[in-house]
């Protein structure tokens, strides 16, 4: 968006703000039920916005529950690989112990 559409679309919104207040402010209704209505509908956005964000914060625990679980699931992975691992070299060392030993046999006679 070229800066000086930005420009027009800020003017645009603020004179629509403008208007609406200027609208409330000369609206027929007495002042008390005016104030009333904005109140109404400033607890209406509010009550919104709490659920709006408790719906979020919830998403976000599930999300990052989930993340922990994969976590735990990849780090006990990888411990069981290492131990696979490790039973695997001890086995290979004990071979080639066994074979060394073998040939030591042979060269002592």
């Amino acid at each position: 968006m070229s800066n000086n559409a930005g420009n027009t679309l800020i003017a645009l919104v603020g004179g629509i703000a403008i208007g609406a207040g200027i609208g409330i402010l000369f609206a027929p209704a007495k002042g008390e039920k005016t104030r009333e209505k904005l109140k109404d509908g400033y607890n209406d956005a509010k009550k919104d916005l709490d659920h709006k964000y408790e719906g979020l914060t919830s998403d976000m625990k599930k999300k990052l529950s989930a993340a922990k679980l994969d976590l735990e699931e990849t780090y006990v992975d990888i411990l069981s690989d290492m131990s696979l691992k490790k039973d695997d070299v001890i086995s290979f060392l004990e071979t080639k112990l066994k074979e060394l030993k073998e040939q030591n046999s042979i060269l002592q006679k």
